[in-house]
């Protein structure tokens, strides 16, 4: 097998058959969600030989959007940790960005709009939705994985990986994830108070970009009208999309307080955890039969 001279985006044989995509010479996976853990996820996948695509879930608004893939959905520049994402919403599209090394595709189309395009060879669910109900996306991919709570292996996925601080990085195999404790983890002495969350339904209005430096007080968009100001000084490590409609209850904004140590782009260390953990979550759904631990239930890389 040898590579095309003439167009890099085909892989050919030495016989006589027709120049392959090749994407379709890896294994697909795809990811729900577009957010920061999603991006690590993807990322990392991209780095173990598999074409990704991320399908985009309105639901919670993406506010780590310089850690993410998410924006390139607005036809935006999206690097994570080098890979380089772009949208695509047919299958033409989806050939031409997925044929290119160090690609991924975001898209708006639904996971039941992928399956009648492509063999799924593994599916996470990366949305991170704390507190809806997760259906079962078993069977639809040769490996489903859950990242974070409402996952129930044998339920509504293959294996699971956690994604509360306390238990970040531990593949659970039988059993069920945790629910969210609504604890948010600290960082640079800072949980809780560094975020704002809606306290309404509404759409969001902003005029800042992610890496500003802010005020405590300084007024950082307005949701329905409505002014949200910073809650501490710091830089603005995550800030939903201008004009973005959001429901009452969930993060607008993020303010990272390190000074100095402020990191608002790429992956950070818990997005490089829960990726290397999908990565060995995914090795081990192939074994069969699986070894079960017979006091927890849980591997932990």
């Amino acid at each position: 097998m040898r590579s095309n001279c003439n167009d890099p985006e085909v892989i050919v044989t030495d016989s006589a058959l027709p120049p392959v995509p090749r994407h379709r010479q890896l294994p697909m996976a795809v990811i729900l969600g577009t957010n920061e853990i999603a991006s690590a996820v993807a990322a990392t996948l991209v780095r173990e030989g598999y074409s990704v695509i991320l399908s985009h879930d309105p639901f919670p608004p993406v506010i780590r959007r310089a850690m993410a893939f998410h924006d390139a959905l607005f036809g935006d520049r999206a690097a994570v940790e080098g890979i380089e994402a772009e949208q695509a919403e047919n299958a033409a599209e989806f050939v031409s960005v997925l044929a290119k090394p160090g690609r991924v595709a975001v898209t708006e189309l639904h996971l039941t709009d992928l399956i009648a395009l492509f063999s799924i060879s593994v599916l996470v669910d990366a949305r991170m939705q704390k507190h809806q109900v997760t259906p079962d996306f078993r069977g639809l991919a040769e490996a489903t994985v859950g990242l974070g709570p409402h996952f129930a292996v044998g339920v509504n996925c293959d294996i699971a990986v956690e994604t509360r601080p306390a238990k970040n990085g531990t593949v659970v195999r039988f059993g069920k994830t945790d629910l969210a404790d609504g604890i948010a983890r600290s960082l640079g002495g800072a949980g809780r108070e560094r975020f704002v969350y809606s306290d309404r339904h509404g759409r969001w209005h902003t005029p800042l970009e992610i890496g500003m430096r802010v005020f405590r007080g300084f007024v950082i968009g307005h949701l329905d009208g409505q002014p949200v100001m910073a809650p501490i000084d710091g830089v603005l490590r995550g800030l939903a999309r201008d004009s973005t409609p959001v429901p009452a209850g969930v993060k607008l904004l993020e303010i990272d307080s390190r000074g100095r140590d402020a990191r608002w782009t790429g992956s950070d260390e818990r997005g490089r955890a829960i990726a290397e953990a999908t990565i060995a979550a995914i090795r081990l759904s192939a074994l069969r039969p699986r070894m079960r631990n017979s006091i927890t239930g849980l591997f932990v890389v």
